[in-house]
């Protein structure tokens, strides 16, 4: 017997009543509201004049800073994430207890041990309660329409694949004091900024086998990195390239997939449509062929509330989120297996890490001059 799933309207919670909650999560909630389709009926946060002044300015009928007594005493559907990713374990699993889907911003967690826990406290099945990511890059229309393509092989085979987030942060923006942090921020850029169009890489082109990755501190007095680059071999064997960077003045969001019969290029910075978009084909496709694949259909941009919408489609269905589960470890498997290759200098294959190895727990896997500093390690007296 399947569980009972939610009627309409989808019943949220808002955890986290900061910058990317008012921006991105509430709009996104409130237009899905307008279609009868959500319903916000609380919002939590660690500061009493902050989440009071959140409720009051979007009439949120519940307001309080303790997530459990929330959870106990308004009893939402969905809990909506957008709070540091050092917490954002704890308060995945105590949603899942209560039996809420969450749904939580990125990154997603600081390690993979904390990923497998969250998803330990699912029940398993595809309708009951479980959590998902904000991969928002994976909904927009022109995603949608070049994954279907390559899906089917219309493109033919790909071949090389180029991945780049390239933007700038300036010293002002490593002055708040949890970023640059591994606790705080969860990663550098590879992490915290090139994350998004790794994932649509990666949704794109399919499972990865093997990745050779570099890092480096060029420029901030940060524990992260500033800059990575790796190498990626995929399970089909296609070869790719990833440069995530906070170094770079243009700054632009770039994929690119050479495949037999076409190239495929996504340029923009935070957030595409469909113009964003350019397919090149190779000499001798037939016109209509061509026209077909430009006939991306009506513009849907990537953002929140496309994702949103999917995913409370997917509640309400009793199915699977595509950025649940496995669906949304396999990028931070990815990223965590970019960091290893980086701090070892050696190559990760997907699957490598697991319980027992350093880095299935931290990211920085305590890899000597990446690691924090022990705060406690008194300084030689000599």
């Amino acid at each position: 017997m399947s569980p009972e799933r939610p009627h309409h309207p989808l019943r949220a919670a808002v955890v986290g009543a900061g910058g990317i909650a008012r921006s991105s999560h509430l709009p996104a909630l409130r237009t899905l509201a307008a279609e009868g389709e959500t319903e916000v009926v609380a919002v939590v946060d660690v500061d009493d004049t902050a989440v009071r002044a959140f409720a009051d300015a979007f009439r949120i009928p519940y307001a309080s800073t303790d997530l459990d007594a929330m959870l106990a005493e308004v009893r939402p559907d969905l809990v909506v994430l957008c709070t540091p990713p050092a917490v954002h374990r704890e308060q995945s699993v105590a949603a899942l207890r209560a039996g809420a889907w969450v749904w939580c911003e990125k990154p997603p967690c600081p390690s993979l041990a904390d990923y497998d826990a969250v998803e330990a406290a699912e029940k398993g099945g595809d309708g009951d309660p479980y959590a998902s990511i904000v991969f928002q890059h994976r909904f927009g229309s022109g995603a949608r329409h070049v994954r279907r393509l390559l899906r089917e092989g219309a493109f033919g085979r790909p071949l090389v694949a180029h991945c780049q987030t390239t933007w700038y942060r300036d010293t002002a923006y490593y002055a708040v004091p949890w970023r640059g942090r591994w606790a705080t921020e969860g990663g550098g850029p590879a992490m915290g900024h090139g994350i998004h169009q790794t994932d649509l890489l990666l949704d794109l082109m399919g499972p990865w086998a093997e990745v050779r990755g570099m890092a480096a501190r060029l420029v901030h007095d940060v524990e992260t990195e500033d800059v990575s680059t790796a190498q990626i071999r995929f399970a089909d064997g296609a070869v790719g390239t990833v440069v995530n960077s906070v170094l770079s003045p243009d700054e632009v969001s770039r994929i690119r997939i050479d495949c037999e019969l076409a190239t495929i290029e996504l340029t923009h910075l935070y957030g595409y449509r469909n113009a964003d978009w350019r397919v090149t084909p190779a000499p001798g496709v037939p016109e209509e062929t061509v026209a077909a694949w430009h006939d991306f259909g009506a513009d849907e941009p990537s953002s929140h509330l496309a994702q949103l919408r999917s995913l409370v489609a997917d509640i309400k269905a009793g199915r699977r989120h595509s950025t649940s589960g496995a669906g949304g470890r396999r990028t931070l498997e990815f990223i965590t297996a970019l960091y290893k290759s980086a701090f070892t200098e050696a190559p990760v294959r997907a699957g490598d890490i697991g319980p027992g190895d350093p880095y299935y727990t931290a990211l920085h896997g305590d890899a000597p001059g990446w690691a924090p500093a022990d705060p406690h390690q008194e300084e030689d007296p000599a």
